[in-house]
């Protein structure tokens, strides 16, 4: 069952059940790449007696929610070069082309955002294989969601974890407990936190093949995990399912679909023989194949993936001679162990090579691009590195594409530069870190600001009254505020009455206001746009024959100049 909790498995109708079934899911807040006690080196798998917590729980019992079938003995050929010949081969190499498309997709789309995780579709098809027999063999529709519901058990409890219902059943149609749903079989309460659209129709949908392996991608490259590692593979796969049995099946099957693949037609894709529970019925909703397990070989008979059922020639004696005491000269180790990384090979400084301005104006770009090269401890640059770069702070603030948190490898050179950001609507201070992954983490950083927009245009808006007999009011003066067109709230404003270039608060000199202590005033500077960026002019009062100016401003340089015209009273006669 994806990513939350162990199963049980059992192995064949000659052997006894081995325990496994981790009896508890694991919390969203947990991190899935916890370090488990069984990691294989170098692409081994693990040791046949080794296990882990999950499978020392013992006498578990309950349905087999994963097929066990393991690959054909065969291995898979390559497809050939020419466009023109069929891509043919064994049937269990034969992966639904929807479901094919799906996992190579989403190796495409976490390659644009987590470039250093090095997510293969292979691993992804490995675990949808073992999971859900590739979507019960590509059952779905051309959206690539499933024909119909696959489901797991309920987690009563009886043999799984206590999951109580979380989704009120709208993903597993169960109100009273969850089931794992889909063609990557995530349990609700997971989806909640990993769900994604990987077809780009505006729905997460656990049951569509696109959005499942993309959410399966993410979940297995969290943290800082590097699947070209094969310890990190191991954690990432055990984290899906702390299982060392289901670590050993998925590993079989990643082997083999490394060694060649090829695409049928939906629907017609081979199925897995191996139980998905117990007691299979008409009424399980996950539609398991037989009940009947097939058999598979004591431990000391198991052969490898992809080995081959030919009788193999006897060796040749060696000519070495033997060691001392005549003892037999000792057998090459397996495989060689990795030697450490080169200190030449590892980043342990970033410096800045690049930066952005310090500001950008409320929902504009930033200019430049954050840049920094990864050096190694006798100074040289690092390629190929993983920087991690980060934003914190403003909400509003995002790198393009509306990503708050992006990998990028670093070049020959050593430098990585990150994409260009983005700053929201939110005002406010904000901080960019880089990070690399070397023997110690170290980081820089950039801090920008995020300002309001300040006004480049101010506009008479309306049919006001731009005459007023002396001792009458001028009143309605409306003035739109925009920004490249639109409309700027919240900014100060600046209003002044303007005589022949004279000083605006000269006594007796045109329009005035008048303040809370009665005063004449002819200039006001606590005015502010409102949230549409309109400015209401407050009523004033007409005074002095002639012609003035109205002239208003605000933050940013905007200036707007408005005529007024103050006729004279008219002459009053003698009786």
């Amino acid at each position: 069952m994806a990513a939350q909790f162990g199963r049980r498995l059992y192995r064949g109708a000659a052997t006894t059940a081995v325990a496994a079934v981790a009896v508890a899911a694991l919390s969203a807040s947990q991190a899935p790449g916890a370090p488990s006690a069984v990691v294989a080196a170098d692409g081994d798998q693990p040791a046949a007696g080794s296990s882990t917590p999950a499978d020392q729980g013992g006498g578990v019992s309950g349905d087999s929610p994963y097929y066990t079938d393991l690959p054909p003995l065969n291995t898979p050929a390559k497809p050939g070069g020419s466009a023109d010949l069929p891509v043919t081969g064994p049937a269990e190499s034969g992966i639904p082309a929807s479901v094919l498309a799906a996992y190579k997709k989403a190796e495409r789309t976490v390659a644009g955002t987590d470039a250093a995780c090095r997510l293969p579709w292979q691993l992804l098809a490995a675990i949808g294989k073992v999971e859900s027999g590739q979507a019960r063999g590509g059952r779905v529709d051309a959206q690539g969601t499933t024909l119909s519901p696959i489901l797991g058990p309920a987690l009563d409890g009886n043999g799984f974890a206590l999951i109580k219902d979380t989704d009120n059943g709208a993903y597993d149609g169960d109100r009273t407990h969850d089931r794992a749903v889909g063609p990557m079989q995530f349990i609700p309460s997971t989806w909640a936190t990993w769900g994604q659209d990987g077809n780009g129709d505006g729905r997460k949908d656990p049951n569509n093949v696109y959005d499942a392996a993309l959410a399966a991608g993410r979940y297995l490259c969290a943290g800082d995990r590097d699947l070209s590692a094969a310890a990190d593979v191991d954690r990432a796969v055990l984290s899906y399912n702390h299982s060392d049995v289901y670590l050993r099946t998925v590993r079989s099957w990643f082997t083999y679909y490394n060694r060649g693949t090829h695409e049928v037609p939906d629907g017609t894709g081979a199925l897995p023989t191996g139980p998905t529970s117990r007691n299979p019925g008409p009424s399980r909703p996950d539609g398991g194949p037989s009940s009947t397990p097939s058999p598979t070989p004591s431990p000391s008979e198991t052969p490898k993936p992809g080995g081959s059922t030919e009788p193999t020639e006897p060796s040749e004696p060696s000519a070495e001679p033997s060691g001392p005491a005549g003892t037999a000269k000792p057998p090459a180790p397996s495989h060689t162990p990795k030697p450490a990384p080169s200190p030449t090979h590892v980043a342990a400084s970033l410096e800045k090579v690049s930066s952005i301005d310090d500001t950008a104006i409320a929902g504009e770009t930033f200019e430049g691009h954050a840049g920094v090269r990864a050096r190694s401890l006798l100074g040289g640059p690092v390629a190929k590195e993983a920087v991690t770069f980060s934003i914190t702070g403003n909400a509003g603030v995002t790198f393009e594409g509306g990503l708050r948190t992006v990998v990028v490898v670093t070049g020959a050179d050593g430098i990585a530069t990150a994409p260009a950001v983005r700053a929201g609507e939110k005002t406010g201070e904000f901080q960019l870190d880089a990070t690399a992954r070397g023997v110690s983490r170290v980081w820089t950083f950039f801090r920008g600001t995020v300002t309001s927009r300040l006004p480049d245009t101010l506009v008479l808006t309306g049919t006001p009254k731009l005459t007023a007999v002396a001792g009458e009011t001028f009143e309605g003066i409306t003035i739109a505020a925009t920004h490249k067109g639109k409309a700027v709230g919240r900014v100060p404003a600046y209003a002044s009455v303007v005589t022949d270039g004279r000083d605006p608060d000269a006594p007796g000199q045109g329009p005035f206001w008048t303040n809370g202590a009665g005063d004449i005033t002819r200039s006001l500077d606590e005015l502010h746009t409102e949230a549409d960026g309109t400015l209401k002019v407050p009523t004033f009062y007409a005074d002095g024959a002639g012609t003035y100016v109205l002239r208003v401003a605000t933050g940013g340089g905007a200036t707007l100049d408005i005529e007024l015209t103050v006729e004279a009273p008219p002459a009053t006669t003698g009786s």
